[in-house]
């Protein structure tokens, strides 16, 4: 069952069974949130998540897409580590980079990107990855 955590590592999970969705998201929280162009992320349904340890810290707000987000993240070393809200129903939007696997990126090849409307003009398109503007 692959794992994952924070920087510091006081807050642990681990996920099993197949993604639902594999998505790089360019929407402006998704910036804020990992201080870059886009972010990574394996949507894992709510019961192949398990927290493991520490208390993570948690912020909610309206997202890009008018939809409420709430965005759980380490109150040591500020490592966000998944997101959740009612456009993923029970679903966990965990941010890659942090599992633990080495390949974990690699295995994280998106199948589409959202709000490619705000992709960044020298980043590309993944190839075969489905292109919305939106959610």
């Amino acid at each position: 069952m692959p794992e994952g955590g924070c920087f510091c590592g006081k807050v642990r999970y681990s996920i099993e069974g197949e993604p639902l969705a594999k998505a790089l998201c360019h929407c402006l929280d998704c910036r804020k949130i990992t201080g870059s162009t886009y972010s990574t992320n394996v949507i894992v349904g709510g019961s192949g998540f398990k927290l493991l340890s520490g208390t993570p810290k948690s912020i909610g707000k309206t997202a890009d897409s008018g939809k409420d987000i709430v965005s759980h993240f380490c109150g040591d070393c500020g490592s966000t580590l998944w997101r959740d809200g009612a456009s993923f129903g029970d679903g966990k939007v965990i941010k890659a980079g942090t599992l633990d696997d080495i390949n974990a990126l690699d295995d994280a090849l998106p199948i589409t990107e959202l709000f490619t409307n705000h992709r960044v003009s020298w980043v590309g398109p993944v190839a075969g990855a489905t292109q919305k503007a939106e959610m």
